[in-house]
């Protein structure tokens, strides 16, 4: 993972200063790229502890286009948690009540995890404060709400037309943008077949980074999907290409960095998928106990706040 930090250092040492939505204030760099070659290993994370179960389990929830966080919550899964909840605060003007950050808010966000979990999937407060609403599962799967499924075109065309450059799956749809709760930050991703050496790559463009908190986890997952997608459509996983448009370090998160970039990184792992899968139906039913994580060694966590 020596490319990831890499730019994380570039970033740290050679930043320019901006304002951002959250008001966090970012040091950032414009137009980045590494590539991960699966052949090395899997691309995780291990100069800090990575919650690759949390990331397997996300991928599948976006491959099933869901966009309500009662899949992940009841799989104990956190990564969404923040954004229907900020929005359950606005919606039912309890900002004054709960301050954003506030010892209240977190006691309070805890409280409405607790709850959303308890409810069955078709309950109202479940429906109106657990949807993320169009997010990338949905644009994924049935984009712009009119049945397109991206994926499954891009197999069919992985399988059939493999020289095809127009292999590309979009969670980026303006029609839809207003009704997100987030805008999707990893915005869309190409396929590329090697028909010389029967390998399949993937290339994703993500318009914002946040390098300390989730780009681990995005590297992570799309090499997850770049593995699965390469078992069904028989080929070997290649390389992953991670093209960053706007690559910011938050304010908060410079110790953290600091500290991440004084460790060594360690031997990269590898991910094995257990099951038989061969269609998208497949993919569709697979659970974190479906992949095996071997070898991973990795440094101690480093916790640092998410910028809502």
């Amino acid at each position: 993972m020596k490319q990831y930090l890499e730019l994380l250092k570039d970033i740290r040492d050679n930043w320019i200063w901006k304002d951002d939505r959250t008001g966090t204030w970012v040091r950032w760099l414009f137009g980045m790229q590494a590539k991960y070659n699966l052949q090395d290993g899997f691309p995780l994370v291990t100069t800090k502890k990575t919650f690759l179960r949390g990331i397997v389990v996300e991928l599948i929830w976006l491959i099933r286009w869901e966009t309500n966080i009662k899949y992940l919550v009841d799989r104990d899964v956190h990564i969404w948690d923040e954004w229907p909840f900020q929005n359950y605060i606005d919606s039912n003007k309890l900002v004054e009540t709960f301050p954003k950050y506030s010892e209240s808010w977190f006691a309070e966000k805890t409280r409405f995890i607790e709850k959303i979990k308890s409810l069955p999937d078709d309950d109202q407060f479940v429906i109106e404060y657990g949807d993320l609403w169009p997010v990338y599962g949905h644009q994924w799967r049935n984009f712009n709400s009119e049945w397109v499924d991206q994926i499954k075109t891009a197999i069919e065309q992985i399988k059939t037309n493999p020289t095809n450059r127009r292999i590309i799956v979009s969670a980026w749809n303006p029609a839809q943008l207003s009704e997100m709760l987030l805008p999707p930050c990893h915005a869309f991703f190409q396929f590329n077949v090697d028909t010389t050496n029967k390998e399949l790559n993937l290339q994703l463009y993500q318009r914002s980074a946040d390098m300390f908190l989730w780009v681990p986890f995005n590297i992570a997952s799309y090499a997850t999907l770049l593995l699965l997608i390469a078992r069904i459509t028989g080929y070997k996983a290649g390389t992953f290409t991670h093209t960053l448009w706007d690559a910011h370090i938050y304010n908060n998160h410079i110790d953290q960095v600091n500290l991440q970039l004084s460790r060594e990184p360690l031997v990269l792992p590898e991910l094995k998928i257990l099951k038989d899968i061969k269609t998208l139906e497949d993919l569709e039913k697979l659970e974190w106990n479906d992949f095996e994580l071997v070898n991973y060694k990795s440094h101690e966590r480093i916790i640092a706040q998410v910028a809502v």
